[in-house]
């Protein structure tokens, strides 16, 4: 056995434990929890939060840019960042290899786990900006290490625990950064360029194999044009992260959302069987799908469940780390853009994906079985896309797809920089993050130069190893949440004046806090007069 094949196997044993036996239960236990406390916020609030984020792009408080000599990003600045980490290739290929391992009900369980996670992912953010603090750039930073150390390291004897934990999640976001953040994004980037844009003389120039597959001189020539951009982008910080997520992930977004539309709009009369198909097997999986041995309930809510996580990473505690740079000053506010994140990744662009893969004919709905030509994960989107988008031998469909994963995926390898930076940060300080940043640019090469199904497997379980600690955090903080939230509904929503706003957990950037808060708010009356006199 080869070292590649050893490492699958003891990766296997790690993810089953991580995953089946202890994650998937720690992580809707959470996200029910956190629903239950709010009171289902994201259902009894879902007009205000939505007025609050999407609903309030016209403010400059909210996608304005701020003052260069200022270190902190806008709210929508913040939140493509977040998208730009989250939007991957578990949007595309995430979802197929769900589907094709635990049949249409997989997709069900997705949704459930983002239903529940947009809640977990709110609580992190409230947590995140709560306590946040300015390191010695002047940048906020803020994630679980964070309150996981200054909040569940307050509690009496739990000093020790709270900053254990910090050092254990942030040793898991680095390992995290370099999986799901680099080695699983280039890795599908390389199978997917290589596969639409054929250039057989490279591919054919095998550089080494194993068990699991080979790579080609045209991977590692892809790997090493993918290492240069990122470097250009990742070394010049996080502004210039934000600066261009904010103009690809729209972008990207809409694109796709609009060429999945025509896919489905092309096979309207599948859409009916997609969704029955979705429903009748999440709970009462046929034997047929997933397999000549058919799957089980427990396999078809662990594949909707991990998928669900790899694609929105609600629990992970990683998106909190960039919306902890925002400009926001309400940890609410920026709880309801974490709302809006899982709801824009996983109920929008994943349902999207799931769609274009059950209606296009791709997959038997009744048997389950892939058609010959189709292939597996994003080739099966791939293959799903063109047959609308097909131009006699030319498959534009797969083009439009390959350029679609090098955009999700090359910009979530932008995002992850980012948390792995500020894990860095929090175990050696901020003066030693470019070395970080340089070892981490490097390090984008190694996902062109591993095998598939390797590349992905170590990324599930660097994910559900980062996910442990933080939700710990999120649980022992629960009441905290519930508390924050309260005081904000009663301010904001009730309109209750004598109510004391609850912004940081630090007196000196509460005051801080509470100072712009008011200078913004008289800023934003202003814009609506004028608004209003126009």
């Amino acid at each position: 056995m080869d070292f590649l094949d050893k490492l699958s196997e003891i990766n296997s044993i790690i993810n089953d434990f991580v995953w089946v036996k202890l994650g998937l239960i720690l992580l809707l236990g959470t996200g029910i929890l956190m629903t239950v406390l709010t009171k289902f916020f994201q259902i009894t609030h879902l007009k205000h939060w939505w007025k609050q984020t999407i609903g309030s792009m016209r403010s400059k408080h909210v996608s304005g840019h701020t003052e260069k000599n200022e270190k902190s990003i806008s709210q929508f600045q913040a939140l493509c960042t977040a998208l730009a980490a989250t939007v991957g290739v578990g949007n595309i290929s995430g979802v197929a290899a769900a589907i094709c391992s635990g049949g249409a009900g997989a997709v069900f369980w997705m949704w459930v786990a983002a239903f529940f996670g947009m809640m977990t992912n709110y609580s992190e953010n409230v947590l995140g900006i709560y306590y946040r603090r300015k390191n010695e750039k002047g940048e906020w930073s803020g994630g679980a290490m964070y309150y996981l150390r200054d909040g569940l390291g307050s509690y009496k004897g739990c000093k020790g625990i709270g900053k254990f934990l910090a050092v254990l999640f942030s040793i898991f976001c680095l390992l995290a950064s370099f999986g799901i953040g680099s080695m699983g994004q280039v890795n599908k980037i390389v199978a997917n360029i290589e596969s639409a844009f054929k250039i057989d003389a490279l591919s054919d120039v095998t550089l080494y194999s194993s068990s699991s597959g080979s790579v080609s001189l045209y991977a590692l020539i892809i790997g090493l044009a993918l290492m240069i951009i990122g470097g250009l982008i990742i070394l010049g910080g996080l502004k210039r992260i934000a600066a261009v997520a904010e103009k690809v992930v729209p972008f990207m977004v809409i694109a796709f959302i609009v060429g999945s539309l025509i896919v489905i709009g092309a096979h309207y009369y599948e859409i009916g069987n997609a969704f029955k198909a979705i429903f009748t097997t999440a709970f009462v999986p046929k034997s047929v799908w997933g397999g000549a041995t058919g799957v089980l309930v427990k396999t078809v809510v662990t594949w909707g469940f991990k998928r669900g996580v790899f694609s929105n990473e609600a629990g992970l505690g990683s998106s909190v780390m960039v919306h902890s740079n925002s400009n926001v000053k309400e940890p609410v506010r920026q709880g309801m853009w974490g709302i809006f994140e899982v709801f824009a990744d996983t109920m929008v662009i994943c349902t999207m994906t799931a769609l274009v893969v059950l209606t296009s004919g791709v997959i038997d709905l009744e048997t389950g079985v892939i058609a010959p030509h189709a292939g597996t994960d994003a080739t099966l989107v791939a293959s799903a896309f063109d047959s609308v988008f097909k131009i006699g031998n030319v498959n534009l469909g797969s083009m439009f797809i390959a350029v679609a994963i090098l955009l999700f995926a090359f910009t979530t390898v932008l995002g992850w920089s980012h948390y792995g930076t500020k894990a860095f940060e929090f175990l050696f300080g901020t003066k030693a993050t470019v070395f970080y940043k340089a070892f981490f640019v490097i390090m984008i090469i190694s996902g062109a130069l591993l095998t598939s199904s390797i590349a992905w497997d170590i990324s599930d379980t660097f994910n559900g190893l980062m996910m442990i600690p933080n939700l710990i955090g999120v649980v022992s903080l629960s009441g905290l949440v519930a508390k924050i939230t309260k005081n904000y509904v009663d301010r904001k929503i009730k309109g209750k004046k004598d109510v004391e706003p609850m912004l940081s957990a630090f007196p000196d950037v509460q005051m801080e806090q509470e100072a712009a808060m008011l200078n913004e708010e008289a800023e934003i009356e202003k814009e609506m007069q004028t608004a209003s006199k126009k």
